[in-house]
C-alpha cells in the first residue's frame, strides 16, 4: 500500500481518509491514479492530483462501508465504486451489528481489490459473466447459517468474523497462529484465481498437479479425514500452514493469501522506506529471478518486523515459516501472477 498524501498540502495519509485532517480538503480514492484525490468544486479542482466534483463524488457506500472510493457522476454511471459493486449480498440496514461488520469487510475488501489491481490480475464481474464472474456474499452467521467459502466466483464471508472477540476465540480453538477478515479474503480469492487461471490451462493443470496434488480429490472427505485426524506429523516441512494440508486447493488458496500478504507488505514497506524501492508494485520483479528478489527481501523484513512486534509485548505480525517446499509453490503462484498479467 502507497505512502498517500494530500494533494492540497501535502499531509501524509491514510489508505481510509476521506478529509484531510490538515487542510480539510474533501478526499477520495481513485482506483485508476492509486492516489487519493482532492473533490472540490469547478475552478478549485483546477490543478493535478483533484477532480471536479461536479463530474465525480464519493461511493454510495460512503456511510454504509465507510466507502471513500471516488466514482463518475452522470446517468450512465454506477453509484457504486469498483469494490463495492462485486458485492451481491449485504445484511439488512436494521441489522445494526452485522451492518457494522459489513463496514469492516468492505474496508478488508477494498485493500484486496487494490492490491489485484495493482498485480495487474483479472477480475471478471457477475455484471460481465453472470454465471461465474466474480461476487461477494456478506452475510452473518448471527441471523443464519453461513459458511465462509468460494463456489463458481462467488466468495461468502461470515461477517461474524468481523468481531475481534469471536475471530480471536475461533483463531484459538483452531490452533490457528494468523486469522483476520484481510487473510480470509486472500485466502478464498486464491480459490477464485485457481479457478479463473489454473483451471482453464492444461499446462497450469500439470504443473499444479505435480505440485499440490489433485484438485478433484473428493473435497468433504479430505475435510472430514482433516478433522478427525489433524495434519501430518511432519506438515511443517511442506506447507505453509496446518489448514493447507487439509486439500490440495487449500494448499493452493493458503500458499496463494500468502504471497498476497507477503507482496503487499512489501510494497508498504517499500513506500515507507523499510524495504529496497525495488520491492514496489511499480517495479515490477521479472524474469525467473523475480520470485527470488521477493524473497531475499521479505526474509529479513519478515524477521525485524517480528522482533518489533515482540518488543511491543506483542505477538509475531508473520508468524510463519516458509520451508523450500512451501516457497516453491509460492514460485509457481508468481509465474501464474506474471505470465497471466505480462
Amino acid at each position: 500500500m502507497r505512502d498517500f498524501i494530500c494533494p492540497n498540502c501535502g499531509q501524509h495519509l491514510a489508505f481510509e481518509n476521506s478529509v484531510c485532517l490538515n487542510c480539510g480538503s474533501a478526499l477520495g480514492f481513485s482506483l485508476d491514479d492509486m492516489a487519493l484525490l482532492v473533490i472540490a468544486p469547478g475552478e478549485e479542482s483546477d490543478h493535478g492530483g483533484a477532480v471536479d466534483a461536479n463530474d465525480y463524488q464519493l461511493c454510495a457506500n460512503l456511510h454504509l462501508a465507510e466507502c471513500n472510493w471516488i466514482v463518475e457522476k452522470g446517468a450512465a454511471a454506477r453509484l457504486l465504486c469498483r469494490s463495492c459493486a462485486l458485492t451481491r449480498t449485504r445484511p439488512n440496514d436494521a441489522d445494526t451489528k452485522a451492518m457494522a461488520a459489513f463496514a469492516a469487510a468492505e474496508k478488508a475488501k477494498r485493500r484486496l481489490v487494490a492490491e489485484l489491481i495493482e498485480l495487474k490480475l483479472p477480475i471478471v464481474g457477475r455484471d460481465e459473466d453472470p454465471q461465474f464472474g466474480l461476487a461477494f456474499d456478506l452475510l452473518s452467521s448471527e441471523t443464519e447459517k453461513v459458511l465462509t467459502g468460494h463456489h463458481n466466483g462467488v466468495i461468502t464471508l461470515d461477517l461474524a468474523e468481523g468481531d475481534d472477540v469471536h475471530r480471536e476465540q475461533l483463531r484459538i480453538a483452531m490452533d490457528e497462529p494468523y486469522r483476520t477478515l484481510l487473510g480470509h479474503l486472500r485466502h478464498e480469492i486464491g480459490h477464485y484465481y485457481l479457478y479463473r487461471l489454473v483451471r482453464t490451462s492444461e499446462d497450469y493443470l500439470w504443473r499444479f498437479r505435480a505440485m499440490f496434488g489433485d484438485p478433484d480429490t473428493d473435497y468433504q472427505a479430505a475435510l472430514d479425514r482433516h478433522y478427525q485426524n489433524g495434519p501430518p506429523v511432519d506438515w511443517e516441512e511442506s506447507y505453509v500452514s496446518s489448514y493447507a494440508t487439509m486439500h490440495p486447493a487449500e494448499d493452493w488458496a493458503e500458499t496463494f493469501a500468502h504471497y498476497l500478504h507477503i507482496r503487499d507488505t512489501l510494497d508498504t514497506a517499500a513506500a515507507f522506506s523499510i524495504a529496497p524501492a525495488a520491492a514496489t508494485f511499480e517495479r515490477k520483479v521479472l524474469g525467473p529471478s523475480g520470485f527470488d528478489q521477493v524473497i531475499d527481501m521479505w526474509l529479513p523484513l519478515a524477521w525485524s518486523l517480528n522482533m518489533i512486534n515482540r518488543s511491543m509485548g506483542k505477538q509475531d505480525l508473520y508468524p510463519f515459516v516458509l520451508p523450500p517446499a512451501v516457497l516453491e509453490k509460492m514460485r509457481f503462484i508468481h509465474s501464474v501472477v506474471e505470465e497471466t498479467t505480462g
